[in-house]
This record gives structure tokens, sequence and C-alpha cells, in this order.
């Protein structure tokens, strides 16, 4: 339950004080995409062209998350030319995430302490709070201390300095195509879906990895913690819900390691490997 501080200064939920800015963020993010989006394409409909990149941009935004944020930054399960690097850390930040910075620090720290009260998305608290609630508190536990080298990254603070202007640079730039295809009522279109409601979907499949895949699915790596695998969760995170298999092996670069599971991000990464953009490729788990 909700409750004011008596001096007026804070909104506390469970114990936690409430972001208040990224509460309203959020909200308009979510209010704007299922309201917004559906209300426009009832008036105004939605052309090709708006479905197109919507979709482009979903995979380019998420894979930002998967391959960049995720497996490059948090577990350096590969290397990668600073450029590339660069280009992965503006894809994930379109996902409007956070920064890389933020986003591996908070990862790190559930790896290290998942389960636990000081894991970001404690799944034991239930599915709302691991899905989305946790990033509407302020976290009293945050820290760097189980990702030491993110603020050694030259790439990672550069990304992290200029966060906002890349998170708007990926709103901007579906309403600039939709214009220059076809003026200003495109241009809105291909915002609110390719821009917002692409957005409200990333941010949803991502969040199922911190939900879904610790509250349901199997567990044939290991036991030691709530991790589930959920081929269904891959086929929306491109590759990320073989979970179970990540918490056991956390640096391979594969999520999915056997050759028929759906995981577009190792594909991605062993493709770049093979045009000389990527090396060292780390293979931790079954072969």
């Amino acid at each position: 339950m909700s409750q004011s501080n008596p001096a007026g200064r804070a909104i506390m939920i469970a114990g936690r004080e409430l972001s208040v800015t990224t509460t309203v963020l959020f909200a308009l993010v979510v209010l704007t995409a299922v309201v917004g989006v559906p209300a426009y394409g009832y008036f105004q409909g939605y052309t090709w062209l708006d479905w197109t990149l919507c979709l482009i941009l979903y995979f380019v935004s998420a894979l930002g998350i998967t391959v960049g944020y995720h497996r490059l930054i948090s577990h350096r399960s590969f290397q990668c030319p600073d450029w590339v690097k660069a280009a992965l850390l503006v894809a994930g930040g379109w996902a409007f995430e956070n920064s890389a910075l933020k986003w591996g620090a908070d990862h790190g720290r559930h790896h290290a302490r998942v389960d636990e009260e000081e894991d970001p998305y404690d799944a034991t608290k239930g599915f709302w709070h691991s899905h989305c609630g946790w990033i509407l508190l302020k976290d009293p536990h945050y820290t760097e201390k189980f990702t030491p080298w993110l603020r050694e990254d030259r790439v990672v603070m550069w990304q992290h300095r200029w966060y906002v202007p890349i998170v708007l640079s990926g709103l901007a730039l579906p309403f600039v195509v939709g214009f220059a295809y076809g003026g200003w009522m495109s241009g809105v279109g291909c915002f609110m879906l390719a821009g917002v409601g692409r957005l409200f979907l990333v941010l949803n499949s991502t969040f199922c990895i911190n939900s879904v895949c610790h509250l349901w699915g199997s567990q044939p790596y290991s036991q030691s913690n709530t991790s589930r695998d959920s081929w269904w969760v891959s086929l929306i995170t491109c590759g990320e819900g073989y979970h179970n298999y990540h918490h056991a092996f956390q640096r391979d670069y594969r999520n999915g390691h056997r050759w028929y599971n759906f995981d577009p991000s190792k594909w991605l990464i062993y493709n770049l490997s093979l045009l000389g953009l990527a090396g060292n490729l780390v293979r931790s788990g079954s072969r």
C-alpha cells in the first residue's frame, strides 16, 4: 500500500521510495502505447512503412540489449572493435532501459545476489515486482562493485554521457522516416507505432526474462536458483529465454547453446566473428 511521507517528501511502497520521474515516464509510455497507438490505428490507420519500421526497430533495439548490453558489456562473452560496440550500445539505448553502465551494474548484481534482497528484480517478490515494479522504486542497494570494468570502458562511459540524446534519436528516427515518406501524418503514424509502440513491446519482452524466466519453465542445468528455460520467451527476446542455461554458464556467448535453439543473438555474434568484427567468443557450457 502506498503512503505519503509525513514531511510530504517521498511516496513509499513496501518500505521503498517511489521514483517519481521513472514512474511518470513509464506511465506515459504505457498509456500512449496501450491507448494512443490503438486509437491512432483505428482512426487513421497504419501503413506498410509503419509496420515494417516497427519490426526492424524492434529487432535492432532488442539485439542492442541482448548482444550489446547483456552478452558484450555485462558478461564479456566476446570482444569487438569500439565502433561495433558503440553501434550496439546506441541500438540498446533505443530500448529505453537505462544506460549500459546502469543496466550492466544491475545485471551483475542480479547474478551475484539472485533471489536475495539485493537482487534488483528478485522474482521471489512476485511476478509484477520482477516484471516491471522494481524499476519504479529507488534502489537502496545499487552498486557497481560486481561489474568494475564498466567505468573503465570508454565506449560505455561515452554512451552513459549521451544516453538521453540516444533515446530521443530512437524516437525521432521513425518520425523523420515517416515524414520523409508522406508528410506530417505519416511521421506521426510512424512515431506512434515504430517509436512508442515498439518501445513498449521491447520493454515488456525484456521484462519477461526477469519475471517469466524466473517463475515458469524447466531447470535442466541448475536448481540452485529460480532461473528457468522458456523456449517461447526466446522467440520474443532474440534468444534470451534459455535462462537456466545462462545462469549456469553466465559467460557463454550463447543462451540457446544447441544448434536448433532459437537464438538470433548468438547468430549475430557468430556472424560478426566470421566477418572479423568479433573475437574471443566464450563457450563455457555444453559444446
